[in-house]
């Protein structure tokens, strides 16, 4: 299964989920991440790189604009906000059937559907969010 993990600038949230992915669902899938507003070829953020390393997870990334391919590529997008999903779905109506926040994925519609955005946090913030992820991902299978 292709899973593309969306976010706003694809240097915390989306490359984590990424590398989460990839490394718990080893041979059952592949994930690849890009953001919305992304400047294309920044590195992930620092603290999104050593939350990983704590947990023996290794990322090297360089960060992606969303394209129509990556959208073709995929089985299921899994954005971190809903204004992120209604952004594409506004834009990519097509692909409407393939699009969730990762929390209405794995939880069904509510009212907290958004993974918070740890930029410019503490490292504390940045291991919240990786175990957030973490939880999260861990589950995706359940649903198919």
């Amino acid at each position: 299964m292709n899973v593309l993990f969306v976010c706003t600038g694809n240097t915390c949230r989306s490359p984590m989920a990424e590398a989460i992915f990839n490394n718990e669902w080893t041979g059952k899938g592949e994930a690849k991440s890009v953001g919305m507003f992304a400047s294309v070829g920044e590195h992930a953020a620092m603290n999104t790189i050593n939350v990983l390393k704590e947990n023996g997870i290794h990322l090297s990334h360089q960060s992606k604009q969303l394209t129509e391919k990556d959208l073709e590529w995929a089985y299921l997008i899994l954005t971190m906000t809903t204004s992120h999903k209604n952004m594409l779905l506004n834009n990519y109506p097509g692909s409407a059937d393939k699009i969730y926040t990762l929390k209405e994925y794995i939880n069904g519609p509510g009212r907290d559907l958004d993974v918070m955005d740890p930029y410019g946090g503490d490292i504390n913030v940045y291991r919240s969010t990786f175990m957030e992820l973490k939880k999260l991902i861990n589950r995706i299978f359940e649903n198919e």
